[in-house]
């Protein structure tokens, strides 16, 4: 089976998960930690050299107090959870808002753990027009994409694996996306089992990829 060398996670459906069991909508984030190290694990397992986590964007914290304190907990806890691995980790996201958790400042150089070898990285406090400089205003002469681009130590993906059922990138680095294959798993981040991302590998072995070539 021909293995992607860089995946893209995108664990959505925490809070959807949770409602359905008849949890608060902040409770769901840290049932999400887990099956990020189970990602790990089986990306490890499959020698895929690079994996990105989505763990929140800017827009995210417009939600509500509880939900932004849950989520950004959730996210230090899979960083701090990955330290006790063989791996080297990185983690981009604007370092000058005040959202950005000061705990993982120490991350925002990639750093090794254990033995090294697969590089994981986590988007935290993340937005895409940061990731490429855009300056506000009208003036397009003042605009700074790729040779500034944030996550320029991250490289292009080549599999992206959505759950929660959404048909979008929501933002998901844009530049490393760009000729990336999207597979969607219907159910919810937080009830991750193994089979979800065989089943996107499996589908990924099937697909022509040709890189506009």
């Amino acid at each position: 089976m021909r293995v992607p060398e860089h995946i893209g996670i995108i664990p959505d459906g925490n809070r959807r998960w949770a409602l359905e069991n008849n949890l608060s909508k902040d409770k769901g984030y840290v049932y999400g930690v887990n099956p990020g190290l189970e990602v790990f694990k089986l990306c490890q397992k499959e020698n895929v050299k690079e994996v990105t986590f989505y763990g929140f964007t800017v827009d995210n914290t417009k939600r509500p107090s509880d939900q932004k304190l849950a989520f950004t907990k959730a996210c230090i806890d899979s960083v701090m959870l990955l330290t006790k691995e063989d791996c080297e980790i990185l983690v981009v996201g604007n370092t000058e808002s005040s959202a950005f958790p000061k705990e993982l400042i120490p991350f925002t150089t990639r750093r090794k753990f254990g033995n090294g070898g697969i590089k994981v990285n986590f988007l935290i406090h993340y937005g895409w027009e940061w990731d490429l400089n855009l300056l506000k205003g009208n003036d397009t002469s003042k605009k700074r994409i790729l040779p500034y681009l944030h996550s320029k130590d991250i490289s292009r993906i080549d599999l992206i694996i959505r759950w929660g059922g959404r048909r979008r990138l929501s933002g998901f680095l844009p530049v490393q996306s760009v000729y990336s294959d999207f597979y969607i798993i219907d159910s919810y981040w937080p009830a991750f089992k193994p089979q979800d991302f065989y089943d996107a590998l499996n589908w990924y072995d099937k697909q022509d990829v040709t890189l506009g070539g």
